[in-house]
């Protein structure tokens, strides 16, 4: 597995890791023998960086991801908090942090998590001062190695990547979401701060398996929020409409490279960004996991596919969600 380092944290981490959120909740039911299967496949296929929350299933997948890691060695743990109550930026203060990592910490089975992020908290967050020095305290406290912030928007990520202590910042980057390129990207390089591309293929639209007919169960959130009725909108199919998805994926289906399935052809566009850190695409199987980690050791896409996701972004994407995020 190719590796990066992640940002501020000086941790090596394999380039592709896995996302968890599908281990808790939100994406229909994965028992926990599966949950681990998955685990352990991801891993042995050379992942080596695990991307939960305290939210995913009320703590249900940092304890599955607490009891996989107990007695093995080498795997780079980041949860997020905060979203477990109502988004209010008074919320998000000290005696909050430390409980809400208190938590973490237990369900993890660990006494220092490896990295702690803000989960999309209020915009006003980003820009209290109060709200980072409680964070540079915790790490001082040894509660955690380092922090860093899920954003929804490039801009919350821009405020962050000036905070001298965030290490890492979270963001929506698929081929579907390009905003990123813009500014966040350069910015978050240039200042040595790690990016985590998170839903990397639009909630399964960029695998190419659904059409207009593929229906989702009532526990999915691709059947209960795809108009934001949960939370951000931009977290179901990355905020696009699904018809006009699945009108984008059919065009980007021809640039796919013979030997690779339509889901690694979206995870190889995000890999090639030098300033991705790691990409953290979910997973409900072993067969999932391994296909996903199998990525980095494919060949770089060219140039001509990269001009060429750009233009189908421009025309089919670009003016419903450019702006949004």
């Amino acid at each position: 597995m190719q590796e990066r380092i992640l940002g501020r944290t000086g941790a090596p981490v394999g380039v592709v890791g896995l996302g968890a959120w599908q281990l808790g909740a939100d994406w229909g039911e994965v028992d926990e023998d599966q949950a681990l299967a998955t685990l352990t496949a991801a891993h042995e296929a050379g992942v080596t960086f695990i991307d939960t929350a305290d939210v995913y299933g009320d703590g249900r997948s940092e304890r599955l991801v607490g009891a996989f890691v107990k007695h093995r060695t080498g795997i780079t743990v980041a949860t997020k908090m905060g979203r477990r109550v109502p988004q209010e930026a008074d919320r998000y203060n000290l005696d909050n942090f430390r409980a809400w990592n208190d938590r973490s910490r237990e369900n993890l089975g660990v006494d220092t998590i490896d990295l702690v992020q803000l989960h999309c908290p209020p915009s006003e967050v980003y820009s209290t001062d109060e709200v980072f020095d409680g964070l540079d305290l915790m790490v001082q406290e040894g509660r955690m190695k380092a922090y860093g912030v899920s954003v929804e928007t490039a801009a919350e990520a821009l405020t962050a990547i000036a905070r001298p202590g965030v290490a890492t910042v979270q963001i929506i980057f698929n081929m579907l979401r390009l905003k990123p390129l813009d500014d966040v990207l350069p910015a978050a390089e240039k200042m040595g701060v790690g990016i985590i591309a998170r839903v990397p293929l639009a909630s399964g639209l960029l695998s190419g398996r659904y059409d207009e007919h593929t229906t989702f169960g009532a526990d999915d959130h691709r059947t209960y929020n795809r108009h934001g009725e949960a939370f951000d909108q931009g977290e179901t199919f990355s905020g696009v409409d699904y018809g006009t998805g699945l009108a984008a994926v059919r065009r980007l289906a021809p640039l796919k490279p013979e030997g690779l399935s339509m889901a690694q052809f979206a995870l190889r566009w995000i890999v090639d960004h030098p300033a991705v850190s790691v990409v953290i695409p979910g997973a409900r199987n072993g067969d999932q996991a391994r296909a996903n980690a199998a990525v980095a050791a494919a060949e770089p896409l060219p140039g001509t596919t990269h001009d060429a996701v750009r233009g189908v972004y421009d025309e089919l994407i670009r003016g419903s969600v450019h702006s949004r995020w």
